[in-house]
């Protein structure tokens, strides 16, 4: 008998929600309000109860990118751009403070130069609000100094840093970031295992993770970001499809992939979201070997299985989150140029916007 390729009860009934797109931006202003309204201008946003975790700072402010003052004023400053709400903070003057700030006060462990958690994030932000040589030189030495990071991984290691060295260059064209970049990418490709995955050193423990969050899909997403910049594109991507191909579990026109190879001993289901599992493999591997009939098939049986697994339980965003779900859907939907996997974001946006009245409701807060 096969083994289960989901856990139902991370994941809830999708709601019979038509799309109405009144009501997305009428949410999404909300969203934005809430937001701006939670924000205290001495503790940027205070941290909410959800992402208390094990090494979290004693002052309770995150200023990272994932989840932080980094990543919320760059989210509130594009929406406000494309004309979603019509923001009253000084996104820029919060961004310019948050290096300093960061660097000063007690940090999340291990968030060191660190793209998604620590420093690189924070300065990509700040530069792209307020522009200038400082930002610029302190995030070029911010990303080689995560070149040589031993997680390997995306939210903490050099593929993150990958990513900001690659926005840098698109944004100033100085050819320092294109170096930066292909410095980080040989060091990472050196420590590529045969099989395609790496070894993750991470909260001092020592795993092979398959997703996107912290494995091997996140990595590769951040090299094929240059393949113009790799000194073998074509056999990176190569080995990356067949890796995607090994380590897929397949049943009935779906697929999924374990938390790190085999699954782990407790024998758990495979999980389905962006960190781990189908969604985030999905969303990061579909732009591969677009010509390849195979792989096509391979990333339209993972979002599949985001469909049948449903939305995540109780949590609207990105990384455990439908959000981070409903991903999977638009990255097939530019592969394939089919609808049905526009709508089936579309479903999960609508469900998405009542998680996240939902969960204000309970918690008396926007998360």
């Amino acid at each position: 008998m096969m083994p289960p390729l989901y856990d139902p009860a991370r994941h809830e009934p999708l709601a019979a929600v038509e799309w109405n797109e009144g009501r997305v931006r009428e949410s999404i202003a909300a969203i934005c309000g809430d937001a701006e309204s939670g924000f205290e201008a001495g503790r940027l946003w205070p941290m909410h109860p959800e992402d208390d975790e094990p090494g979290s700072p004693p002052d309770g402010v995150l200023r990272g990118l994932m989840v932080g003052a980094a990543g919320m004023v760059h989210a509130l400053d594009r929406l406000g751009g494309a004309g979603l709400y019509d923001p009253s903070l000084d996104f820029a003057a919060i961004a310019g403070g948050l290096h300093e700030a960061a660097r000063t006060s007690p940090d999340e462990e291990g968030a060191g130069a660190s793209l998604m958690i620590g420093a690189s994030g924070i300065l990509l932000i700040a530069h792209r609000l307020a522009p200038s040589v400082a930002t610029a030189d302190a995030l070029a030495a911010a990303i080689a100094a995560n070149a040589k990071h031993p997680a390997n991984e995306l939210l903490y290691g050099s593929s993150g840093t990958l990513l900001a060295a690659r926005a840098m260059y698109a944004r100033t064209g100085e050819k320092r970031f294109a170096e930066l970049w292909r410095a980080s990418a040989r060091e990472l490709l050196n420590r590529q295992d045969t099989d395609g995955l790496w070894t993750q050193d991470l909260f001092d423990r020592h795993d092979r993770f398959i997703g996107a969050a912290h494995g091997f899909a996140g990595n590769i997403l951040a090299l094929k970001a240059a393949p113009e910049w790799l000194d073998d594109a074509p056999a990176m991507e190569a080995l990356a499809v067949a890796t995607a191909r090994a380590f897929a579990i397949e049943d009935g026109g779906l697929a999924s992939w374990h938390v790190v190879p085999g699954g782990y001993t407790n024998g758990k289901p495979p999980r389905c979201q962006w960190c781990h599992g189908s969604a985030g493999v999905v969303t990061s591997l579909s732009t591969l070997a677009p010509g390849d009939d195979g792989h096509t098939a391979l990333m339209t049986a993972g979002g599949e299985l985001v469909w049948t697994a449903g939305p995540l339980a109780g949590n609207a965003g990105l990384c455990h989150g439908t959000a981070g779900n409903g991903f999977a859907f638009l990255a097939l939907f530019e592969r394939t140029g089919d609808e049905l996997w526009l709508d089936r974001a579309r479903a999960f946006a609508m469900h998405g916007l009542d998680q996240v009245n939902r969960l204000r409701a309970e918690n008396g807060l926007g998360w």
